[in-house]
């Protein structure tokens, strides 16, 4: 009977999760009350609540988990997700990252073969991912940089639109908040996660992606010609958010070269400390807060040289602190999440899924395709790609051990997958930035995005089975 009620408590919180993931609500204080409810409920069937300090009665056991969780999370990737979201925004105020943009998208006017940008273009969206890791803001700067050219060129505007709505997907990088959330639960450091597992799936799966990106806009295009010249377009547009102008880049020659590196230098440090751990056999161990960390002192250091107004660039710099507060709601996500997480295993429903999916045959191959269509289910439904993401961490471990597969086998389909799905919603950000700035309907900007996408996350889980 035990059983039976812990289930149908485990499934109304579930269910009350989808439904407010659903409805965009705010999904941290769902996670953070839903987790809180569960303790008191596990109190009240005489279960108790995991705490580091006993609060002399149960009933405030839950808010010490509370404590807990925060604590926990920002000394660990709350602290990394915290830096790597104060020098993002730095980059941002100086500029950097508006000079990496405009050297990696002004060749592209060079090439007139307008289909061979298609795979071009998507891999470079990809490449910016890493410096602009909202697909939202990404999308916007494209729309403003590249879409005109394109359009120039002569792509269709669903074949521009599609590769704009899909340029932030699933690039391999260690200054993912997603990456080192997930590092931090699997107790890897973020480098060998993302280099070791994550980039063998999605390097191969984003190269496939471009290639079905170029067969699928061509085919499309064919059966749906565009009717509509560019220049009849801005003539439309009134708004004139088509071909708005960016704002000139400044820095020319080695300097331009210096500030074009300076939001990639934390992944070019990491990626050197990598290959010579790998290649040499040297020892070095330098975590992603210590290079951001560096990165940023080199930055001001850069901007001295550049500005020789000592006194204004270490104003600007608290930029960097600014930032920080600007992500500290995903660390406040990672926290709700691990509370839902903590309020499920002390109901006992964690050890429930645990005995079912270790009675189950065949579990290892089931459960990554059933956590992929379910996120599929969510995210196409939500728009979001990272909130379930967030949420389903802490879960990772013990579903894996259950399954009796490695975690890596479950939290790249999971991850991926989110990413992917993001551009087939309708009601995702990304494609309603498209579709208002385009003048298209979600829908068929979807159509448009669909078969690469879904293409994308057939080979990666495939290749997660296979790997992992």
């Amino acid at each position: 009977m035990n059983a039976i009620l812990i289930s149908v408590v485990g499934i109304i919180a579930v269910a009350i999760l989808i439904y407010m993931l659903l409805k965009k609500n705010d999904i941290k204080m769902t996670l953070l009350g839903l987790g809180i409810v569960l303790m008191y409920i596990a109190i009240l069937v005489g279960n108790k609540i995991k705490v580091s300090t006993p609060t002399g009665t149960a009933l405030l056991d839950p808010f010490q988990a509370v404590v807990d969780q925060f604590s926990n999370t920002l000394v660990g990737p709350g602290f990394v997700i915290l830096i790597l979201g104060g020098y993002s925004a730095y980059m941002s105020h100086i500029g950097a990252n508006q000079v990496t943009v405009h050297a990696l998208t002004k060749p592209i006017a060079k090439i007139r073969s307008v289909y061979i940008l298609i795979p071009i273009v998507f891999l470079i969206g990809n490449l910016l991912s890493l410096v602009i890791p909202s697909a939202s803001n990404l999308a916007i700067i494209l729309l403003a940089t590249l879409y005109p050219v394109l359009r120039a060129a002569g792509m269709s505007r669903l074949s521009a639109a599609a590769v704009i709505g899909t340029s932030a997907t699933i690039v391999p990088t260690p200054l993912g908040s997603d990456n080192v959330a997930i590092a931090a639960q699997l107790h890897m450091t973020v480098t060998d996660y993302v280099f070791k597992s994550h980039a063998l799936v999605s390097i191969p799966t984003l190269l496939a992606i471009a290639i079905v990106h170029y067969l699928w806009q061509k085919h499309e295009d064919k059966r749906q010609p565009e009717t509509l010249t560019y220049a009849d377009e801005l003539t439309q547009n009134s708004d004139g958010k088509a071909g708005e102008a960016v704002e000139d880049v400044t820095h020319h020659g080695f300097m331009a070269f210096i500030y074009g590196l300076l939001p990639l230098l934390p992944i070019v440090l990491l990626l050197v400390i990598f290959f010579l751990n790998l290649v040499i056999g040297t020892k070095l161990n330098m975590s992603v807060q210590m290079v951001t960390l560096i990165s940023f002192v080199v930055a001001v250091f850069v901007e001295l040289l550049a500005k020789r107004k000592a006194q204004a660039v270490l104003k600007e710099t608290g930029t960097f602190f600014t930032g920080m507060g600007d992500v500290m709601s995903i660390v406040a996500l990672l926290v709700a999440a691990q509370t839902f997480v903590q309020g499920l295993t002390s109901l006992g429903i964690i050890n429930l899924i645990q005995n079912a999916m270790q009675n189950m045959s065949g579990s290892g191959i089931i459960l990554p395709i059933i956590m992929v269509l379910f996120t599929a289910v969510i995210v196409l439904l939500s728009g979001s790609g990272t909130a379930l993401v967030f949420a389903m961490i802490p879960l990772i471990i013990p579903l894996s051990k259950a399954a009796g597969i490695d975690p890596v086998a479950l939290s790249i389909p999971m991850q991926l997958a989110g990413n992917l799905l993001r551009a087939v919603s309708p009601v995702a950000a990304v494609v309603l930035i498209v579709a208002g700035t385009t003048k298209l309907s979600p829908i068929q900007i979807v159509k448009r995005t669909s078969v690469p996408m879904i293409f994308g996350v057939v080979m990666m889980l495939v290749m997660s089975l296979i790997l992992f």
